[in-house]
């Protein structure tokens, strides 16, 4: 179980919730949900962090208790405080001490070897009875399974994380949290870069678990399938502290009866509003007689108390409306690339791809993880270097790089601070307005960017690339954390701007509104005119 007491987030200095409760039982399978920048991440983030390290036990907080070992799947797939050159499988392993348990029983067993005394033979006996008796030897194989269940086949396991890619590091850290056998489960969106049969496998093992699960996702299908509970998390400005509310059943459920509570308190909020209104009008007819002073002072408190009690208005839901500008003019041929190749230590990526881009064209990269897709896009920006090939940018090519990542923000730098090095030419309050178009408005412009919702951080990369006036984009799953209507809207602005895009995309609803003129399929290097049956291709990747 997990207990929820009095929980204050803040973050970047701005309170985000002041004080929430809530309980999850064994069996109670939550979703978290609400628009972006509400504060689900932080929340989520939150109560992980009070609660202390996978396997720990106990109140563990000031506000967060819980039975039995808590897992946490954040949002971002980096894998914070653990060196590259581990391997996926050991890192998995880690995940139920089954690693250090191996080593200190491989150097008892060294120990035994050098000195074979009484005791060494019997310390190794021990440790080794006991590493049995906890299920040591059939480890790797449950381990295996589970990597397979999310989509790691193959020799993955046996890479070290820094050659894995990002949706490939995000199913390690699943896999590892999956492993564990955790009581609690805490995810972030986590059918992120799954394929379909991978998300079909994590649907089925959260319908499954029978442990306290909270999940935040825009994954319609899992809100829908495999939760019994919705906690809106309401906050109405960006600075007043969110509420909680909670419905039961699933996802379609709460859309209901949420419409139906922000109906009833609108219904309400608006009679309040109107008898309020007719007793000032009474105050200020009589308010001015002596006579009259103390009716008027009466239907002041009542007025007040009026006004407290009435529930709030909902506000109405923010759509972005965004805009990219004219392309800069640049040549016929925006890329040309020749016998790429790229490889990591015991991992050949991909090899003789070559391909052109013409001005104006909209190219998709498709592939399976770890196909070789987000490494494609990080040699064209200049982030990484081919081991062989070399690509060309035509005269005039401004190239603008989106990372599924957000490894270009930065914490200690506000968000103005991040468009100014974007668009070093544009003032404060051009670049203002263009976070504005993006839903990034107010005191939230100079708060911290690390500490923005995976969704925020998004919008942020996204308003960068507009400022910057580029004729080229390279995008790597850029509606990955948005919620559905700011998805719509980019793809609405992308769909309609006249530059080049080099796109890396599993959001079949956004590729349909993009409608790409060809596919280049990875790790082959094979280019195709675009047709409708490559959608399907778009979900498995």
């Amino acid at each position: 179980m997990l207990s929820v007491r009095n929980l204050r987030v803040e973050a970047g200095g701005v309170v985000l919730l002041g004080a929430v409760s809530l309980t999850v039982r064994p069996g109670d399978k939550v979703g978290l949900v609400g628009r972006n920048g509400a504060g689900k991440t932080s929340m989520l983030r939150a109560i992980g962090r009070a609660a202390g390290p996978t396997g720990t036990t106990g109140p563990a907080g000031p506000s967060v208790s819980y039975r039995g070992g808590l897992g946490y799947l954040p949002q971002d797939p980096r894998v914070h405080g653990v060196a590259d050159d581990v391997t996926a499988l050991r890192h998995v392993l880690s995940g139920r001490g089954v690693a250090a348990a191996a080593d200190r029983i491989e150097a008892l067993r060294t120990r035994m070897e050098d000195d074979p005394s009484a005791e060494n033979i019997d310390r190794y006996a021990r440790a080794e009875e006991r590493f049995r008796v906890d299920g040591g030897y059939a480890a790797e194989s449950e381990a295996r399974r589970l990597a397979a269940g999310v989509g790691l086949r193959g020799g993955a396991l046996d890479l070290p994380l820094g050659a894995l890619s990002g949706g490939q590091r995000r199913r390690v850290e699943v896999a590892r949290i999956l492993f564990a056998g955790s009581d609690v489960l805490l995810l972030d969106e986590p059918t992120n870069h799954l394929d379909a049969d991978a998300k079909a496998w994590m649907l089925d093992f959260l319908r499954d678990y029978r442990g306290a699960l909270v999940v935040v996702s825009h994954d319609l299908e899992l809100l829908d399938e495999a939760i019994t509970r919705v906690v809106h998390l309401d906050r109405g400005g960006d600075d007043e502290p969110g509420r909680i509310h909670e419905y039961k059943g699933t996802y379609s459920r709460y859309l209901t009866a949420r419409a139906a509570d922000e109906a009833r308190d609108a219904k309400r909020a608006a009679e309040a509003a109107r008898e309020a209104e007719r007793l000032r009008g009474v105050v200020r007819r009589f308010g001015a007689k002596a006579t009259k002073a103390s009716m008027a002072r009466n239907l002041e408190r009542r007025i007040a108390r009026l006004e407290e009690s009435a529930p709030d208005a909902t506000p109405a839901a923010r759509s972005l409306r965004v805009h990219l500008p004219e392309p800069p003019r640049c040549a016929r041929t925006v890329l040309e690339v020749d016998d790429l190749a790229v490889a990591y230590p015991g991992l050949d990526v991909f090899e003789d791809v070559s391909f052109d881009v013409g001005r104006g064209e909209r190219m998709l990269v498709l592939g399976l993880n770890g196909a070789g897709k987000t490494s494609l896009l990080r040699v064209l920006a200049g982030r990484s270097e081919a081991v062989l090939g070399e690509h060309r940018w035509g005269t005039g090519a401004s190239v603008g790089y989106y990372a599924q990542e957000h490894e270009g923000i930065r914490a200690g730098s506000d968000l103005v601070d991040h468009m100014r090095d974007a668009a070093p030419g544009l003032g404060d309050g051009a670049l203002r307005s263009l976070l504005g178009m993006f839903g990034l408005v107010g005191d939230k412009v100079f708060q911290d960017a690390s500490t923005l919702s995976g969704g925020e951080k998004t919008k942020l990369a996204l308003a960068q690339l507009v400022g910057g006036r580029h004729n080229v984009l390279l995008l790597d799953e850029p509606t990955n954390n948005l919620d559905p209507p700011s998805r719509t809207a980019v793809a609405a602005a992308l769909g309609a701007w006249a530059g080049t895009l080099i796109v890396v995309s599993h959001d079949v609803e956004f590729v349909e509104a993009l409608q790409p003129d060809r596919a280049l399929l990875m790790p082959d290097g094979t280019v195709d005119h675009w047709r409708g049956e490559l959608l399907e291709l778009v979900a498995l990747a």
